[in-house]
């Protein structure tokens, strides 16, 4: 029997983790990470539904007769995550803090405020699962639910994470996920799931980071440097983004998108959508910062690749650099690779790492 603290979220998913663990047998508490509010320094950032989840994580401890606390970490969460956030965009990349807090945050700040109660593992309601090895190491694999596994989001822990981490629910579906939670009685067995980031709520992206960075408005411009239009700051806006550019579309109703961001001439180019324009469509890019689960690559392989968290994976040649980076090569045309971003490495179905595209 283990000492498990489980991130109750106030979701399903996590809920259904509680309840497998303890009827497992295991000594389960549960924890509510709360990691912003709704007003910083007199400025209102949306709504978020914070005491709503505290109050449906604490029906579910409730129910199951574990104990519960609220763990105050907004400012730890402001300086991992949103800092991060902020100066991505502000560099002109587009970050995943997704991705980030799971490494930082739930497997970092809380995981260590758990081991140093004495828990012996964290737990988490994420579609994914995990496989102990002989020498004692731990891999993290893709949740059996092809549409709702998450190991995405987890490709860039660290090995001493994957070890005290577990992901009871990884090896069901969604719906077998709800029919567990109706069963057992849970009280958010039909809570819809979350989207989105919490702390932005229901105000846009851009209007969150308007709080921190100016606009420096510039022209939009053609491949041909033709200007078609004036953008409000190059940090509005990504790779293959179609709405909010401000230019029409053309007589044969094309739609521009984004193919490239000038940045020392505060340019942001345009193009239409076709399979020939330069810098929307590669079959190559570079990634640094990697980080490996277990074992890293460290010669050229075939591996596969996932590019964005509702992207399949793709058959990729994995090329390290010797500087934590690599080039990737992909056997299938890809499409708008943002600078920030997070490329996900697997061998099969077991989850390697990860890095940053350039």
């Amino acid at each position: 029997m283990a000492k498990v603290l489980v991130a109750l979220s106030g979701g399903v998913d996590s809920a259904v983790a509680a309840l497998l663990l303890k009827r497992e047998g295991h000594d389960v508490s549960a924890a509510y990470m709360r990691t912003w509010m709704n007003e910083e320094g007199g400025k209102f950032f949306g709504e978020c539904p914070w005491e709503d989840d505290v109050a449906n994580a604490r029906a579910v401890a409730e129910k199951l007769g574990i104990p519960f606390r609220v763990v105050d970490l907004i400012e730890d969460y402001r300086e991992h995550v949103v800092a991060y956030l902020v100066d991505g965009y502000r560099r002109g990349v587009t970050p995943n803090p997704d991705v980030l807090c799971n490494r930082e945050m739930k497997f970092g700040v809380f995981a260590r405020k758990a081991f140093a109660d004495g828990f012996d593992f964290v737990a988490t309601g994420h579609y994914a699962r995990k496989r102990v090895n002989a020498d004692g190491s731990a891999d993290i694999l893709c949740g059996n639910d092809p549409g709702k596994d998450q190991s995405y989001f987890l490709a860039l822990l660290r090995q001493e994470q994957a070890r005290r981490a577990l992901f009871p629910v990884g090896h069901l579906l969604k719906r077998e996920l709800r029919a567990v939670a109706a069963e057992a009685g849970l009280p958010n067995a039909a809570r819809k799931d979350s989207q989105g980031i919490c702390f932005i709520g229901k105000i846009r992206i851009n209007e969150f980071l308007g709080q921190y960075i100016p606009e420096k408005p510039g022209a939009v411009v053609d491949l041909s440097g033709k200007i078609l239009g004036e953008h409000k700051g190059l940090h509005r806006y990504t790779i293959g983004q179609r709405r909010g550019i401000g230019v029409p579309s053309n007589a044969d109703d094309e739609h521009y998108v984004v193919v490239a961001k000038r940045f020392e001439e505060n340019e942001l180019v345009v193009a239409f959508d076709h399979p020939d324009v330069p810098g929307l469509y590669t079959n190559e890019s570079r990634v640094k910062n990697l980080s490996w689960i277990n074992r890293p690559v460290t010669e050229e392989r075939e591996l596969l690749a996932r590019v964005r968290y509702r992207d399949a994976s793709t058959p990729i040649v994995f090329s390290p650099d010797g500087n934590g980076g690599a080039r990737i090569l992909y056997k299938e045309t890809q499409r708008a690779l943002a600078s920030g971003q997070i490329l996900a490495l697997y061998d099969g179905e077991t989850l390697l790492g990860g890095g940053v595209f350039l």
